[in-house]
């Protein structure tokens, strides 16, 4: 296998008494690579990146890098819509010894296309390490169109993208307009199968946290181009894929792993408990995996 394909998970960040339960994100890692994941991305958006403080933020990569041990390549999250921020935070995870960073689009400030460029252009020559651009409208407004990413892949070290729009056809403009070694990653679990069929390598996944070994199996079975087991793993989780955004991400992942005896589910503000209606269907499609 290629170092950066498959299923990646974008792990969550266990909190206890409202500090990181460094602990437990330890466990969690060890569970996900037992599991066959093919790589671990902290502080990604599930990761609540967020609401964790700079200290924290680093802390978690950096813990996340010892406990992997360079047993699977560690993506991590170093996106940020204040351009210096990025650096500090790619920089950071330079030293703690990630393999590579995941830069998210600038949320809220609401750049134009030639912004997103010069973003992203800074941060890759202030800091020599491969990067993957992050592109998720639903969160950050704008989107990045798949011009753009072709501009930056011609940039040395940007060497793939998360593709989070949720559109077949923008992901297939990216894979049309970019280099044959551009990784085009769905940032989707719903979108993970059919973004192999059409060229890409894998995804960042949410459902991963919860189901790492089916995950991971569904990514192998299409990469190998074994499409009947890959379809019916697809349509196997998609009930789950689809519950874990039953309320505000990450909560449902959270609560998953919470009733799996894993962490305790608690997010930070503003992500909310779960209410009723949420923890029925959450529960019932686990129940529906033999989850619970």
């Amino acid at each position: 296998m290629k170092k950066y394909q498959g299923a990646l998970v974008a792990i969550v960040t266990p909190f206890k008494d409202g500090k990181v339960d460094e602990a437990a994100l330890i466990d969690l890692i060890e569970f996900q690579i037992e599991n066959g994941t093919h790589g671990i991305v902290p502080c990604g958006t599930t990761g609540e990146s967020a609401t964790l403080g700079f200290d924290e933020h680093k802390r978690v990569i950096e813990l996340t890098v010892k406990t992997v041990n360079g047993r699977v390549p560690v993506i991590a999250g170093t996106g940020a819509n204040n351009t210096l921020e990025a650096i500090e935070f790619t920089e950071s995870a330079k030293e703690s010894g990630a393999d590579a960073v995941l830069s998210v689009v600038p949320y809220y400030n609401k750049p134009d296309q030639e912004g997103m460029y010069l973003h992203f252009k800074e941060v890759a020559e202030a800091v020599n390490i491969p990067m993957f651009l992050y592109n998720v409208p639903g969160r950050t407004v704008v989107n990045m169109l798949p011009e753009t990413v072709a501009r930056l892949a011609k940039i040395e070290n940007i060497i793939g993208i998360k593709e989070a729009c949720g559109s077949l056809e923008q992901i297939s403009d990216v894979i049309r307009m970019c280099p044959d070694d551009f990784i085009v990653l769905s940032g989707d679990d719903f979108t993970a199968m059919p973004t192999i069929l059409i060229g890409g390598q894998g995804v960042i996944s949410v459902i991963s946290n919860v189901m790492p070994k089916k995950m991971a199996q569904m990514m192998d079975a299409s990469l190998e181009g074994d499409w009947k087991t890959a379809k019916e793993l697809h349509y196997e989780l998609y009930p789950l894929m689809k519950t874990m955004f039953c309320s505000p991400s990450p909560g449902p992942a959270k609560k998953a792993l919470e009733l799996m005896g894993r962490i305790d589910g608690f997010s930070r503000l503003p992500i909310p408990p779960l209410n009723d209606a949420a923890l029925a269907k959450l529960t019932d499609a686990m129940k529906g995996l033999a989850l619970l």
